[in-house]
């Protein structure tokens, strides 16, 4: 008997309302499809609208009564996230956010309001949405984290990188924020009393359109590595199940099950000690608050 939870669990979701960040490709697009083949109405909030309208035709190929939409959405400039949340929230309820965009190891970048591009897409962005949108979700908030969390330390002693920029402790950190919020998000609308619960997942190491910055002697051996990696769309198990998942409770963190959780199919996954720590969340809470100007009210 199988363990384990694949897009094959996922159940019909009609009625349904999801939103997902990042959408266009990868683990954000393989997710769309999914569920848009299952009956959900499906937001893809990204940052291209032709990007957005080829992913859209190539769920429809596959689903031809797939309901989707699109919503622009630039995690790398604030005050964009601004008119995107608000355009949400004037819109229908939303039974799932799907934290899902993210940059992985750029060159050094720096958003609209000059913070580094990692943490300020894969952190401050997504803080920022999801703090204006909390309230108009009414099941679940899913962030999608990584096992790069692992080695990650808070620092917010060189934000926009002028000192410094090594592009692995910069994603790992964003990565480490990305669980503390989660984590954090959790806590408080508990303590709200809301019914709405965060729950984090990460994909493993998945073949993406992410892998565009690794190191050239690195993307040529990629090709020989694909067998023991998950593909995108098996990426997309630990948030089809985060998102959709029967058992899954507030505060779950969820990502594959083989080896060092690199692949598989998607169960309980392992956080660090760091990851889990309160009193890092919520200074992570407050600092992100001063930073993107956007209190959740939470």
């Amino acid at each position: 008997m199988r363990s384990g939870f694949t897009a094959d669990d996922v159940a019909q979701q009609e009625g349904r309302r999801f939103l997902i960040t990042g959408a266009n490709a990868g683990l954000g697009f393989e997710t769309a499809r999914v569920l848009a083949a299952r009956g959900a109405h499906v937001v893809l909030a990204c940052r291209d609208a032709g990007r957005a309208e080829t992913a859209m035709d190539r769920i429809r190929d596959e689903a031809p009564a797939a309901e989707l939409s699109f919503q622009p959405l630039d995690l790398a400039d604030l005050d964009q996230v601004r008119e995107a949340a608000a355009a949400v929230v004037a819109g229908p309820r939303i039974d799932v956010l799907i934290n899902n965009a993210g940059v992985m190891i750029p060159p050094r970048t720096l958003t609209r309001q000059g913070y580094e591009l990692q943490f300020g897409v894969n952190h401050l962005g997504t803080f920022a949405f999801t703090g204006l949108v909390h309230g108009h979700v009414d099941d679940r908030i899913v962030v999608t984290a990584s096992i790069a969390h692992r080695s990650g330390a808070m620092d917010y002693s060189d934000l926009d990188a002028s000192r410094s920029y090594h592009h692995w402790p910069r994603y790992q950190m964003s990565k480490l924020a990305n669980l503390l919020f989660m984590y954090e998000l959790d806590r408080r609308l508990s303590a709200a009393g809301r019914a709405t619960q965060a729950i984090g997942c990460h994909p493993g190491v998945a073949m993406t359109e992410l892998t565009r910055h690794l190191p050239l002697p690195l993307r040529y051996m990629t090709p020989l590595a694909t067998p023991f990696f998950n593909s995108a769309a098996q990426g997309a198990w630990p948030t089809l199940q985060a998102a959709t998942g029967a058992h899954v409770q507030g505060g779950d963190y969820l990502g594959p099950q083989g080896l060092g959780e690199i692949s598989g199919r998607s169960g309980p996954a392992r956080a660090t000690r760091d990851a889990r720590d309160p009193k890092l969340a919520r200074d992570l809470w407050h600092r992100s608050i001063d930073l993107t100007g956007v209190d959740p009210g939470i």
